[in-house]
């Protein structure tokens, strides 16, 4: 009985990581990517390489000394480099800016274009203005009356 509750854990956990392992950005990016594949594939034979050279009796100062040695580190480095920086671009986000870029370049346009929809904003914001009509406390004087006789009174009397 211990053996099949041990067996049915066990298959069970097996059914929990491979739902973790499909969940996973990194790993999906893996099975898609073939350039990332390749990138990995490469850094490991070349670190595997060099891992050889320096086993056969050369020892670690086979990276100091060693041309061929130098190189493959170096693949091995530029390709773990060009792996982690696809995983990194994969990591990212989408980038919610541009939506809400657009959102206020609508909202401005629309203020800008609806005098309606800015007073509304306005009132709502600052209150509604109070409508009144403006009157002068002083009386105008007519200066055009008084020099229009006295010039009609002129014309007149030279005739």
């Amino acid at each position: 009985m211990a053996a099949k509750k041990k067996a049915a854990s066990v298959g069970a956990g097996a059914v929990a990581a491979g739902k973790a392992a499909k969940d996973n950005a990194y790993v999906q990016r893996l099975i898609e990517d073939d350039e990332l594949r390749e990138n990995l594939r490469t850094a490991y034979e070349s670190a595997r390489r060099a891992y050889g050279r320096m086993a056969n009796g050369k020892g670690p100062s086979a990276a100091l000394n060693d041309k061929k040695t130098q190189k493959q580190l170096r693949e091995a480095a530029t390709s773990l480099k060009d792996a982690a920086d696809t995983l990194r671009a994969a990591k990212r986000p989408k980038k919610r800016g541009r939506g809400m870029l657009l959102l206020i370049v609508g909202v401005v346009a629309a203020f800008v274009l609806s005098e309606g929809l800015r007073k509304k904003a306005l009132d709502t914001l600052f209150g509604a203005e109070e409508e009144f009509e403006y009157t002068s406390p002083t009386t105008p004087t007519s200066n055009g009356g008084a020099s229009g006789s006295s010039a009609t009174a002129g014309a007149g009397a030279a005739s």
